[in-house]
């Protein structure tokens, strides 16, 4: 079975060059041939070798290194940063999931697969968010750095990695094909809308009039000084609330290869995972560059429209907070309901369903309380 690339995020160096233009970013590797899964034509490739090739990466990497290597010289500040430990492991777990199709209780690994492909789909909005004017927006020189390509081809390559673009299949269509390979095409695309609602999950803005609503809504609620121009507030939260999406994420890659590589409870002989493994080895570029473009940003001056000037360890920092802090409780919360339902509608009338469940829950860390809610620890029972 072909293998993805090892992550190279760790693997920072330099570069002579820093300027590069939205053709340049969006750039392929060649390819000697494409990646075809379940019929699905998918971005990214492989190698005379047989590797697995990320799309859009032949320039993007050597740039992100390059800015990383730029902004450490320049500020020699550590990298913007958080553990994955932070963040809770996927619930069901492995062996709950393992444990439901064991006893024929597909349906919540299938919603799972599901919903992460839709969270993936939405990343395609990142190139309808407003752009700052940034070299107005910080009193240091931003010629050279990741800030500087935002809108010059970083965003755009993200979005097109997430939602697809032309004929290539991105990152949501693939966690489908990896669904539909691993469950044989198990849901229409009505029983997926409705799958989608019961876990609490909207369709995500569609366009700029749907994205002007959710900045209208954030506007009432704003983190940072009213001087600061709030289109850059909104673009840095967003980045903010992406990486973390990005970091957290990694222990859903991890659940899905280890249950879709289980070939005694799931179709197609490992493809499907082999799939989640690719999408997991494009999410690298993803996570570095965003983490150099808000390390940057936190590492400068931050200009208001009065001229007033403000920390950009403050700046990042009141936004950094608030995400985390919503990522892990509140978002956290929600995501245990919507699933717990999916779990709960996949059992409605099996008579042993009470029992299944119960046995399910002995099984992981995650514990329903009386009144609804849930919480992450360790059973004592």
């Amino acid at each position: 079975m072909r293998q993805a690339p090892a992550p190279a995020t760790a693997q920072l160096g330099s570069s002579d060059q820093l300027e590069y233009s939205e053709t340049e970013l969006l750039a392929d590797h060649d390819i000697a041939e494409p990646l075809i899964a379940n019929g699905v034509r998918c971005h990214g490739g492989y190698d005379t070798d047989g590797n697995y090739v990320s799309p859009r990466t032949k320039n993007r990497w050597p740039a992100i290194k390059a800015w990383e290597a730029k902004r450490q010289a320049d500020f020699g500040t550590d990298i913007l940063d958080i553990p994955l430990e932070r963040w809770p492991a996927s619930f069901p777990s492995v062996e709950q999931s393992k444990y439901l199709l064991e006893s024929g209780v597909p349906d919540p690994t299938i919603s799972s697969l599901t919903r992460i492909g839709t969270i993936e789909g939405f990343g395609g909005m990142l190139r309808l968010l407003p752009i700052p004017d940034f070299r107005a927006s910080f009193a240091e020189d931003i010629t050279g750095t990741a800030i500087d390509h935002i809108d010059g081809g970083l965003f755009e390559a993200h979005a097109r990695d997430e939602a697809g673009f032309g004929d290539e299949a991105g990152h949501k269509d693939m966690w489908f094909v990896a669904r539909d390979i691993a469950f044989e095409s198990p849901v229409s695309e009505d029983e997926t809308g409705f799958m989608l609602a019961r876990m609490g999950i909207g369709a995500g803005p569609r366009s700029a009039a749907d994205l002007a609503q959710v900045q209208a809504r954030a506007l009432a609620s704003r983190s940072l000084p009213d001087d600061i121009d709030f289109r850059l507030e909104t673009l840095v939260a967003r980045m903010i609330g992406l990486l973390l999406i990005e970091i957290s994420a990694f222990h859903s890659f991890a659940w899905a290869e280890a249950v879709l590589s289980d070939e005694n409870l799931v179709a197609g002989n490992g493809e499907a995972a082999q799939l989640v493994a690719y999408i997991r080895s494009d999410e690298s570029p993803h996570v570095a560059w965003l983490r150099t473009a808000l390390s940057e940003m936190r590492d400068r001056t931050w200009v208001g429209s009065d001229g007033a000037r403000h920390a950009g360890t403050d700046m990042v920092g009141r936004l950094w907070g608030r995400a985390v802090e919503e990522s892990l409780y509140l978002r956290r919360q929600e995501n245990l309901a919507g699933t717990w339902r999916e779990i709960e509608f996949a059992l409605k009338g099996r008579s042993d369903s009470a029992d299944l469940l119960a046995e399910m829950m002995s099984l992981g860390t995650v514990i329903r309380c009386e009144d609804g809610t849930f919480t992450d620890g360790i059973r004592t029972d």
